[in-house]
């Protein structure tokens, strides 16, 4: 088959798309099928997004067992469960280093590329795609999707695909693996959403997860609750703040007073407010509390591994020998209290932790290292966030094929569907696990 016609053509060449690519032309491959399978990507190359995660690292599984697995995706895990058996993460590595890719397993379970280039990830897909007989075409912007019924009993038809620089294409199968919102100058900008929609599906409300959750005066805005753009200027608060990781600690998360979620591990203050491991966790129930018209506010616990008594006498002890030693006799009590800070916070900190406890002193300092609060005033958006909540209604596909339950033929695959994951390759192994099934299941279907 030649021209613009194929049997199964995907939209997306990204992680989702270029799995789906190389699972439906390796399926037609062994099952000696003379079919076509086709990728249209609006990019100029293939994976950009792939190459910005794990900040160029690319963490692109987890080695989990799935009832540990499915704690990390989110709404409903087990959408996902068919998928992520079809392709699990240790069949996803055969399949990586199958196709010359050398991978390392780091701590948490997460697997890298043993280079730690994702440039090396994107190479592997694309090589892979094309190896089992799959054609790629970048630079094709897909403006418009027609879907026309040829046969009415099984409500099968055909798609045709209309680019913005004038060409056509049509398809007896469709994988929409557009991704989200997030992260739109790699090419995401939602498009997948208003085909779904227009063709019969439900979304379900889109919002930013995996992003910067932005406490209240942290940035100098007009924006007193909401998305809060990461270029907005830091206030001076935020200026001290920012840079500091803090290892080994505890985030609540309290939603109209209510606690909502608590996370141990690394945390990181950033130009665009609370991120690291536990900040995007929690980001997830945060973000979508504000656009709900909730309050919000985080604790930070910096001593997690010790109870307020204990912690309480242990800086009672620490403030005596600092102020019994005689290098600190004649200094006044604010120069002796920096001292015993430097005891428990990290330098970089004691500034701003001073100036957001205001009336600190040696003995309300136990509270305050283990109940550091921090109203949440608006979070980043799509433009940094690291994953799209919500999408295409799982209710309106099948999850043993990713196919659509309204439109034969049509599948989706990644990101587009209402289903999202925490930070430590669970992201990219769902996009991965979707893409595969929904290829699979289109080449089986022809």
């Amino acid at each position: 088959m030649t021209g613009n016609t194929a049997d199964i053509i995907i939209i997306g060449a990204g992680a989702a798309g270029l799995m789906a690519a190389a699972g439906a032309a390796e399926h037609i491959s062994e099952s000696g099928k003379d079919a076509r399978v086709l990728v249209l990507e609006k990019m100029p190359r293939p994976g950009r997004k792939i190459m910005i995660t794990g900040k160029g690292r690319c963490n692109f599984t987890n080695l989990k067992q799935w009832n540990e697995f499915s704690e990390h995706i989110h709404p409903k895990p087990n959408f996902l469960k068919p998928a992520f058996y079809n392709l699990t993460s240790e069949k996803l590595i055969g399949f990586m280093e199958a196709h010359g890719l050398e991978t390392v397993v780091e701590r948490g379970d997460r697997a890298f590329p043993a280079s730690h280039l994702a440039s090396d990830v994107v190479d592997t897909l694309v090589k892979a795609a094309i190896k089992a007989g799959a054609e790629i075409l970048c630079n094709k912007t897909v403006s418009h999707i027609e879907h026309s019924i040829c046969h009415p009993e099984r409500s099968e038809g055909s798609f045709t695909i209309r680019c913005a620089d004038g060409s056509t294409y049509t398809s007896s199968r469709l994988i929409i693996c557009t991704g989200g919102l997030s992260y739109p100058k790699t090419g995401s900008t939602g498009d997948g959403y208003e085909w779904a929609r227009q063709t019969g599906h439900e979304i379900r409300p889109l919002f930013p997860s995996l992003t910067a959750i932005v406490p209240k005066g942290y940035k100098h805005t007009s924006v007193a609750k909401g998305h809060i753009d990461r270029s907005e200027p830091l206030s001076e608060i935020g200026k001290d703040l920012c840079g500091n990781q803090l290892k080994n600690v505890a985030l609540t998360l309290f939603v109209d007073g209510n606690e909502a979620q608590h996370e141990f591990g690394d945390l990181d203050f950033t130009d665009g407010g609370i991120e690291g491991p536990i900040g995007f966790k929690v980001s997830r129930k945060c973000v979508n509390a504000i656009i709900n018209g909730s309050k919000a506010y985080v604790s930070i616990d910096m001593k997690p591994a010790v109870e307020i008594e204990d912690l309480t006498v242990r800086i009672s002890t620490l403030w005596n020998e600092v102020s019994k030693d005689k290098r600190n006799q004649q200094k006044l009590y604010k120069d002796r209290f920096r001292i015993l800070l430097a005891k428990v916070l990290p330098q970089s900190l004691i500034p701003a932790f001073g100036r957001l406890h205001p009336n600190l002193d040696h003995k309300t300092l136990p509270n305050a290292l283990k109940d550091w609060k921090m109203e949440i005033a608006g979070f980043v958006g799509y433009e940094r966030c690291v994953v799209t909540a919500g999408g295409v209604s799982q209710n309106d596909m099948t999850p043993k094929t990713m196919e659509s339950r309204i439109v034969t033929g049509l599948y989706f695959a990644g990101e587009v569907i209402d289903l999202d994951a925490d930070t430590g390759g669970y992201n990219l192994q769902t996009a991965f696990s979707t893409g595969y099934l929904a290829g699979i299941s289109a080449a089986k279907s022809l």
